[in-house]
């Protein structure tokens, strides 16, 4: 077989340097993207008088038969042809004959695949701001039913102060919120053209960049050739954003994890998202958080990998950048897969209000409140520290809470102690006595609640508009 860029060579590419170089075999997941940036490339071959409008209308025809056969499996891509691009152009050129040999006009390989790496990527990172967004909403409905709910609120893993589990469920609305931003702000920097630079260095050809970009909805062009051919920021950013979503996904996995335990028994994951042992069958494994946590990993790798091909790369276009796209794909594939799982999970699960309140009823996590009622009293808080550090000793060697101290026993302390101190340590009082913005106060996490139904709203507009720009 005869390469398209055959004409220097003087021998066959061994077969073995073919299979090893080839792309083939993960870039055709971007065959929609290529005929779709080559449809506007021709289209403006034609307005520019480069191509004649006879040429234009057949090569256009051509490359919608020839998408409508990828869509239905009825073409065999081939290590021989390299890569999407050869692949499609042979493709074309074997449906309208020579004249497709013509749509390659004012273009090169390099400005090609950063073309349809970037429509590929800004469609992904809309599907994710709405899987991010359904999350976030089952986050929300979830706290909504659990705003009298209170548990043990945490630090070191050990128990720290009561708090609502509307608050905790609230603080991963707030993470995702930010992954939603930073993947809403890489949009801009995904959606700029670079088809147009050529090789690295532009084209002799009068052509009109900006149209291509309006033709393909891009708000911009990249203003250098080499840069545009080059540049591999905008996949590393998206990287480093998933890697960054699958740390809090990863995080929240391991509360649920945790909290399914028969040690917390907090909460309890829907059936559909849990699966059995070949031995025990009294199990029932939380795998989908499992994996999720383990599959974190790779996620971090294809960042890492990334950073590394490009490192010392000079300018412009190396073959290295090959190696850009597998770990993009495999990202892309990793995070669908979790997010798809995780708001229909959060959605159905069960929620042990009752095994909560135990919990923070045999605890000290009250004690902070003793402390903060002395110094109402007028105690200096490192006294008062030290007072309620000695009381709960002594509650440690009587097999007591605070709750079970008489008055007479909290007076041995300090006589500022007087019957009002078991209405503050009360779980409700200590958590509504958060008061703050920001705080687990009930009245807080309602408004916060409330905020957030807000954002929502605003991001499912964000992504009606984006999702028809990124068609």
């Amino acid at each position: 077989m005869s390469k398209l860029w055959g004409g220097r060579f003087t021998k066959k590419t061994d077969q073995l340097v073919e299979q090893y170089t080839a792309s083939i075999m993960f870039d055709k997941e971007m065959a929609e993207e290529d005929i779709q940036g080559s449809l506007a490339h021709v289209t403006m071959l034609g307005k520019q008088g480069i191509l004649s409008d006879d040429d234009v209308d057949k090569i256009k025809d051509g490359l919608h038969r020839v998408l409508q056969r990828i869509k239905r499996n009825d073409i065999e891509f081939t290590i021989g042809d390299e890569d999407i691009h050869m692949n499609i152009e042979k493709s074309l050129i074997d449906d309208v004959g020579s004249v497709g040999g013509k749509l390659h006009t004012g273009r090169s390989r390099n400005d090609q695949v950063a073309t349809d790496m970037h429509l590929w990527l800004r469609k992904r990172v809309v599907e994710f701001v709405d899987m991010l967004h359904k999350l976030q909403s089952a986050l929300v409905e979830q706290a909504k039913a659990n705003t009298d709910t209170i548990l043990p609120g945490y630090t070191h893993l050990q128990r720290a102060q009561p708090i609502l589990f509307a608050h905790h469920l609230m603080a991963y609305v707030s993470m995702i919120g930010r992954d939603i931003e930073r993947l809403q702000d890489s949009y801009k920097r995904i959606n700029v053209l670079p088809l147009g630079a050529g090789a690295l260095a532009g084209t002799t050809f009068p052509i009109d960049r900006h149209f291509v970009a309006e033709q393909l909805k891009f708000d911009a062009v990249y203003e250098n050739s080499l840069d545009a051919v080059s540049d591999r920021d905008f996949i590393l950013e998206f990287l480093s954003h998933a890697s960054i979503i699958m740390m809090h996904l990863s995080r929240l996995s391991e509360e649920l994890i945790m909290w399914s335990s028969t040690e917390f028994n907090f909460v309890e994951l829907d059936d559909a998202f849990c699966t059995g042992s070949s031995i025990m069958p009294q199990k029932k494994n939380p795998d989908v958080p499992e994996l999720v946590r383990g599959k974190t990993g790779r996620v971090y790798g294809n960042l890492f990998g990334l950073l590394t091909v490009l490192k010392s790369l000079p300018l412009a276009y190396n073959k290295d950048m090959q190696e850009d796209k597998e770990g993009m794909f495999d990202t892309v594939t990793t995070l669908q897969g979790a997010l798809q799982l995780f708001a229909p999970m959060i959605a159905t699960m069960k929620v042990n209000k009752e095994q909560m309140r135990k919990a923070v009823n045999q605890d000290f996590s009250n004690a902070t409140d003793i402390a903060d009622f002395l110094v109402g009293k007028g105690m200096p808080f490192r006294q008062a520290h030290e007072v309620i550090g000695k009381t709960v000793l002594y509650c440690i060697e009587q097999n007591k809470y605070l709750l079970d101290l008489t008055l007479d026993e909290f007076k041995q302390f300090s006589k500022l102690f007087d019957d009002s101190i078991y209405a503050i340590l009360q779980p409700e009082q200590v958590v509504n006595a958060r008061n703050v913005y920001g705080g687990t106060g009930k009245t807080q996490v309602e408004a916060a609640i409330g905020r957030a139904d807000e954002v929502l709203e605003q991001t499912a507009a964000w992504i009606a508009e984006y999702m028809e720009r990124s068609r």
